[in-house]
């Protein structure tokens, strides 16, 4: 593992490396199925064995790392039935969210709303996969923010960071890309546009309900025979 530099005057450090941690596991440097050694994980961050454990609990309670007997902490290896599970919670989410984006967003987070989607023709649709990524984080804050529940907002943030396990092995292919990208367009327009909450929550009902099937298809296609994910020829961001 190369070194990772945590800066620690901003944050506690348990809390840098938490993040740190949480970042290049999602990102995939840290790949679902490997083991974490505590040595080399001190190594890595440049931090004492106390501040990994502490790590390594937080990161087991957010379902991230799980502790087998007799072998250790390892990456969370994520079955279809997991993957499955966690689509059916985020689609029944982001549905709520959509449609009380629709009923509450002030006018001006509605334009905000139509001015990045617009945008996202060039960063989404026609960008790399960072800048995808970006804007589709950012499509999700405003959608959140209009929202105006943030219980809603924590509980669908957990939700992404347990499929951030998997998901930038997915879409990466040019025409799922631009089947998103339209999915995306019809909820905003639903919700931002026509402020019309049930097409809003529909439109993105079947955005995520899609997405699920394909991030399913994808997991299975690149696991290995002996249960590990194979590893991307890039580093991947996040856009599922």
């Amino acid at each position: 593992m190369s070194a990772t530099t945590v800066m620690r005057q901003a944050a506690p450090v348990r809390e840098q490396v938490a993040a740190a941690m949480r970042a290049e596991i999602v990102g995939g440097a840290l790949v679902p199925g490997g083991r974490l050694y505590e040595k080399t994980l001190c190594e890595r961050y440049g931090v004492s064995r106390t501040v990994i454990r502490e790590v390594l609990r937080q990161l087991e309670s957010e379902s991230l790392v799980t502790v087998r007997p007799g072998h250790g902490p390892m990456v969370t290896v994520l079955t279809p039935a997991d993957i499955e599970a966690l689509y059916e919670v985020r689609q029944e989410l982001e549905g709520l969210a959509a449609e009380l984006f629709a009923r509450r967003a002030t006018d001006e987070q509605a334009l905000g709303m139509l001015e990045l989607v617009r945008g996202m023709e060039q960063s989404y649709l026609h960008g790399t996969l960072e800048s995808r990524g970006e804007s589709k984080d950012e499509f999700y804050r405003r959608l959140l923010e209009g929202a105006g529940n943030p219980v809603l907002s924590s509980t669908l943030e957990g939700i992404h960071a347990r499929i951030g396990i998997f998901r930038y092995f997915a879409f990466t292919d040019p025409e799922r890309v631009r089947i998103s990208y339209t999915e995306i367009l019809a909820i905003v327009e639903a919700a931002a546009r026509d402020r019309d909450p049930k097409t809003a929550r529909l439109n993105s009902e079947h955005h995520v309900s899609l997405a699920g099937k394909l991030a399913i298809l994808e997991y299975r296609r690149r696991r290995s025979d002996d249960g590990l994910l194979t590893e991307p020829e890039h580093p991947l961001t996040p856009i599922g």
